[in-house]
């Protein structure tokens, strides 16, 4: 059997498994199904020695008997009801899975996609009450500097001032002594987030905001030393920034405009089928 097996398996290398319209070659039966040897085309890894594809090969046709075998018994066993109701559930979910690709075409070729900034302030402003924060958030700049950072004054000093034209060269020497040195690019961040890059917590993070635009903390061996400059900030339970939401309105809108999609598809089907006839109502 082994040297069949290895004879089919040089078969198999040397045609890729692929026989085109020829006489397919089996392998293997368990109980009334048969494996055929194109069947095995992808499982063995070019340049595979005959011995590992051998071995490859008797693992597939184990598992493939184990499965079929397992598969036959059930069949044989499960209650006509059982196999109704499984059969229910296969086209079921065929035709939940094809109606699922056609929607899925039908908007890729068919439904607006483009949502532009007018759009999405419109439904900012419309819908503010429902853009509350959960937590407080803030624009920021963070710096983590080693102690023995050459001209730290100056950097502090920089960094404190907290103005556009000093930014330059406060990223000049951030860039070459800073370990960590971050402005967001201007976005509004969680503080809750921003918090896990210094040494200890944030107490009353409310307080915090109202009466801070500088803090400069370092670690408990002092071998480093954090600025963070706040510029703005906006508190939790209070409308978040526009800004802030935009993501999430363009999901919102997207998904909403896919519902309509959806629904003016199925009407549409639906209406035409009326129409045509396709679909009447019978014994009424």
């Amino acid at each position: 059997m082994n040297r069949i097996l290895t004879f089919l398996i040089l078969i198999c290398i040397t045609v890729s498994c692929n026989n085109g319209n020829s006489k397919r070659i089996p392998l293997a039966k368990a109980g009334n199904s048969i494996l055929y040897m194109d069947q095995l085309k992808g499982i063995i890894p070019p340049g595979t020695s005959v011995d590992d594809s051998t071995v490859l090969v008797k693992n597939y046709i184990n598992k493939w008997a184990k499965r079929e075998l397992l598969f036959q018994k059930a069949e044989d066993n499960l209650t006509p009801e059982l196999m109704k109701e499984i059969d229910s559930q296969i086209n079921e979910a065929r035709m939940n899975l094809v109606i699922y690709q056609y929607q899925r075409q039908m908007m890729l070729t068919k439904m607006d996609t483009t949502i532009n900034d007018t759009e999405l302030e419109t439904y900012y402003f419309s819908n503010r009450d429902n853009f509350m924060l959960n937590s407080n958030i803030v624009k920021a700049l963070f710096i983590k500097l080693p102690v023995e950072t050459p001209g730290l004054s100056r950097i502090r000093s920089l960094a404190r001032a907290n103005n556009q034209a000093s930014l330059p060269q406060l990223e000049s020497l951030c860039y070459q002594f800073a370990e960590k040195f971050d402005d967001f690019n201007e976005e509004w961040v969680d503080l809750d987030q921003l918090s896990l890059e210094l040494p200890s917590e944030i107490q009353n993070q409310e307080n915090f905001l109202r009466r801070t635009t500088f803090y400069e903390t370092t670690n408990a061996d002092s071998t480093f030393i954090y600025l963070l400059t706040i510029r703005d900030y906006k508190l939790r339970s209070s409308a978040a920034p526009f800004e802030y939401v935009k993501d999430d309105i363009k999901r919102i809108i997207w998904n909403n405009r896919r519902i309509e999609f959806i629904q003016s598809l199925e009407n549409g089907i639906y209406n035409d089928a009326l129409k045509e006839n396709i679909f009447t109502i019978l014994n009424k």
